[in-house]
């Protein structure tokens, strides 16, 4: 039962996921270029220079702020993660239980008996 809960978790989280990969690529590149903004205005010492890194900064900023749904998406993708932590820690758990002393005894009694 608690598979079902995980898959139906999961594929949520995969379709809010892919409803927000674009906002997540926008968010992606002007973060990139608000990096690079940023490294063009401390190594220039024109300000003429500084004037446009920042203002070309404050275009990519603007952009990163218009990308907000893309932190959803990676939140979604968080989740995701959880899910498959999860889903394979519930498979070592079953495993641990097939090397119980009390259920190896049995198997080997059994075995013994015929």
């Amino acid at each position: 039962m608690k598979k079902v809960g995980l898959l139906l978790a999961g594929g949520i989280a995969a379709i809010v996921l892919l409803a927000n990969l674009g906002p997540i690529v926008g968010l992606a590149i002007s973060l990139l270029i608000m990096y690079y903004s940023f490294k063009g205005f401390v190594k220039t010492d024109s300000t003429g220079k500084k004037i446009l890194w920042a203002l070309i900064g404050l275009a990519a900023f603007s952009a990163t702020v218009s990308n907000f749904p893309a932190i959803i998406g990676l939140v979604a993708l968080y989740v995701l993660y959880v899910i498959y932590k999860n889903w394979k820690k519930e498979d070592v758990i079953i495993e641990e239980k097939s090397s119980d002393p009390f259920t190896n005894f049995e198997r080997e009694w059994s075995q013994l008996k015929n």
